[in-house]
């Protein structure tokens, strides 16, 4: 029990540093009373006495010192009610919405003799934890306390015995919370934390300054606490499938690689064209299902495939689905200008992939034309193709970059202007390919948007493109396009 005994010696820390920031706060308050209470008994400087004004003078510097001090402990404390600390944006999962769920973390909870959690949230994050929460009558929690905060990939790519394994020391967690020291100490810090948030000027600054100090001062000991507390809810949660915890532990690792890969490549797309796909969690299962199938990261997941999934424990997955990927796309991306709209996988080639690559085909096209008007009629890919081998690749990924800093609201684009100009290329490209009727849009789990002929994925473009942009050959891609059965002189559709 040597984690538990450290865990309150450095709560208790925490709190006597507390102790000493009050009395800092009352001390000239008391010795000013006990100065007035002198004078009126007329113990200390008494009327007429040799040493009356010496006294009277420290009386009123005693005073107006405790005044300062008092006014100031009041400001700091204010500080401390009125700030509001940053809560985890999760979507609540009621009991009615997941009986089963919340009977496994019951049960999990007694078996392990720890308070249950008083509600159960998941983010958008391959993370766990414990996070408090005032009472909600919305959340149904019915009072304060802790709320368990779930990963959403783990509920759809792991099975129910893995959750469960993996959320035992989290859960465990609970035991520490309850504790009187702890609780009172973790808020403290808390409240320090959340009042530094809210910057202040001028005399207000003081406030900002003993906070900081007081944040300083326990930041040691508020570590080797929450080190503590973990190593605590480790020792309980040993004895409760811990071979299983294991096996989950691996999983975790694979799962977080998925579900980043699956929001970079495949989301991203989705969410710069105002779309949010609807069901991202079902999605990081195909991905990595796939990811298994190309490079056998996840052996054994076949055989897994018999076992409940953790989703099953949720009343409706595909809704909860749906409002974690809302929240997702939210969180992760700025908000369109028309709001965000659903979008089903079934409809992604077409609405973000076909549409993604008529974008980029106009821009670079408006940006072939120069802005001159009206447009030249020659095909844009002809002279996209001439341009290239003429050495222009250059002067138009400069004015590539130039037309989409004015065009997008937060300034230009991070990478460079020759990647973006083969992005750019290889949209147009593609676009003539759908037009002549050699391909289609097509999604790849892992990759994103990808051109499929024949039904195969074409990987081999970006190689043709990058000797286009980078060397001007243009043999290879005007090769590339012959065997494709796609005439460069062929018009591209803009939309």
């Amino acid at each position: 029990m040597a984690a538990v005994d450290a865990a309150r010696a450095h709560a208790r820390a925490v709190l006597r540093i507390r102790g000493w920031a009050l009395a800092a706060t009352v001390l000239p308050a008391a010795l000013a009373v006990v100065l007035l209470a002198g004078r009126l008994t007329g113990r200390i400087g008494a009327p007429g006495a040799p040493d009356a004004a010496g006294w009277d003078a420290a009386r009123w510097a005693v005073t107006a010192v405790a005044v300062v001090a008092l006014l100031v402990g009041w400001l700091v404390r204010r500080s401390h009610r009125t700030a509001v600390p940053p809560v985890t944006p999760a979507v609540p999962v009621a009991p009615a919405e997941a009986p089963e769920l919340h009977r496994l973390i019951a049960e999990l909870a007694d078996r392990l003799e720890v308070p249950a959690p008083a509600g159960i949230s998941l983010t958008p994050d391959c993370d766990s934890w414990l996070e408090e929460s005032p009472a909600d009558a919305r959340r149904g929690a019915g009072r304060a306390g802790q709320v368990l905060v779930i990963g959403s990939p783990f509920l759809w790519w792991m099975r129910a015995g893995e959750l469960r394994a993996l959320l035992a020391p989290v859960v465990a967690g609970t035991a520490a919370a309850a504790d009187p020291d702890i609780a009172a100490a973790r808020r403290f810090v808390r409240s320090l934390d959340a009042a530094l948030g809210e910057r202040r000027r001028g005399p207000a600054a003081l406030v900002d300054r003993i906070n900081r100090s007081l944040l300083g001062a326990c930041r040691e000991h508020s570590a080797e606490l929450e080190r503590s507390a973990a190593a605590w809810a480790s020792e309980q949660a040993r004895a409760v499938d811990y071979g299983l915890r294991i096996a989950a532990q691996e999983q975790v690792g694979l799962a977080y690689a998925g579900w980043d890969r699956l929001l970079t490549r495949v989301a991203m797309p989705a969410w710069r064209l105002g779309r949010h796909p609807e069901h991202l969690n079902a999605g990081v299962v195909a991905a990595l299902t796939e990811l298994a199938r190309r490079d056998r990261l996840a052996d054994g997941y076949e055989t897994r495939l018999g076992d409940r999934p953790a989703c099953d424990l949720l009343e409706e997955p595909g809704r909860v689905d749906t409002e974690v990927s809302l929240l997702a796309a939210e969180l992760l991306h700025a908000p369109p200008p028309g709001g965000w709209r659903q979008l089903d996988w079934d409809a992604y080639p077409a609405d973000v992939v076909d549409r993604g690559w008529r974008e980029r085909a106009a821009v670079l096209r408006a940006v072939l034309d120069g802005g001159s008007a009206p447009r030249s009629a020659e095909p844009p890919l002809g002279r996209l193709l001439a341009r290239l081998a003429g050495g222009g690749g250059e002067e138009l990924a400069a004015a590539l970059g130039a037309e989409l800093s004015r065009s997008a609201p937060h300034g230009a684009p991070a990478r460079g202007g020759r990647d973006l100009l083969a992005e750019h290329v290889t949209a147009m490209v593609c676009c003539a390919v759908v037009d002549a009727g050699a391909g289609v849009p097509g999604l790849d789990w892992l990759d994103g948007p990808v051109l499929l002929m024949g039904g195969v994925r074409r990987a081999d473009l970006g190689a043709v493109v990058a000797q286009a942009v980078e060397l001007g050959k243009d043999a290879p891609l005007r090769g590339w396009l012959e065997a494709a059965g796609v005439r460069a002189a062929r018009p591209v559709r803009s939309w």
